[in-house]
């Protein structure tokens, strides 16, 4: 699924609801939840902090598309193509950083 069929599939998903989207400081505030959340299980696995036992092992593929879906609603609500803010992010970055790290 690309970023437009994602942003498609998220539209679809909250127009069966009335309130439709949350207002965009309501999102910003899920989504900084959602990157906790994956920060987190980084931690858990990769940092000196492990889990206690009697906490749940979650996904880090299942955070990553939780802030997909919630970068989605932001950007629906805003009316963002993701798709012509990423190829406008990476044209900079080649751009920028076009030397930068190449493999010899």
């Amino acid at each position: 699924m690309g970023l437009e069929e994602a942003q498609k599939a998220v539209d679809k998903w909250i127009s069966q609801y009335k309130e439709g989207y949350w207002p965009i400081y309501e999102m910003f505030a899920r989504l900084t939840e959602e990157i906790g959340e994956l920060a987190r299980e980084i931690n858990h696995r990769f940092g000196h902090k492990k889990k206690k036992a009697i906490e749940d092992k979650k996904e880090i593929a299942d955070e990553l598309g939780d802030l997909i879906f919630t970068i989605c609603c932001i950007a629906n609500s805003q009316r963002i193509s993701l798709r012509k803010a990423f190829q406008k992010t990476m044209d900079k970055m080649y751009k920028r950083n076009g030397n930068r790290f190449k493999k010899k």
